[in-house]
């Protein structure tokens, strides 16, 4: 079984209600353990600013799936939660589910990255998958802990239980 961290993204349509759907999918996937998720945060757009705030968080699974069995299904969620895919990149979306860590496994496919090309960058990711997984170490042997000690917070902000 393979550990995976999922990043959970949604700015249109009731976000956290759009987060709170795809964990619920989440949970009935077959061949998919549902381990935890972190609480939502909202965070600010990382492209263009003339959209809503966004609500994030990072899921837990464990699953025998290759990855991109894995990534077929979280794409197959996405469009069932009306998630159109578009030129521009970092727009608004109704639900965003990328494959951040599957296990150790560092993947370079024309169909997917992971670890996910921005993972260390990004407050919206990291700071939650810190919440559910605190001593969590990068296949480059980065600890997550370390990666909060220069990452600012740029205005996260952990959002009360619903």
């Amino acid at each position: 079984m393979h550990t995976v961290y999922l990043g959970l993204g949604a700015n249109l349509n009731a976000p956290r209600k759009q987060i709170h759907a795809a964990v619920a999918a989440l949970k009935a996937l077959e061949d998919v353990e549902f381990v935890c998720v972190s609480h939502d945060y909202a965070s600010k757009p990382m492209g263009p600013q003339d959209q809503p705030d966004y609500v994030n968080a990072v899921a837990c699974v464990k699953t025998a799936l290759m990855p991109e069995q894995l990534l077929d299904l979280t794409q197959a969620i996405e469009l069932e939660h009306g998630r159109v895919r578009k030129e521009q990149r970092w727009g608004p979306r109704t639900l965003d589910i990328d494959i951040l860590l599957f296990g150790n496994d560092v993947i370079d496919t024309p169909r997917l990255t992971v670890p996910h090309y921005g993972l260390t960058e990004r407050e919206f990711v990291v700071y939650p998958l810190l919440e559910i997984a605190p001593t969590l170490v990068l296949p480059n042997n980065q600890s997550l802990a370390d990666i909060t000690k220069t990452l600012p917070l740029n205005d996260l902000q952990q959002l009360p239980q619903q």
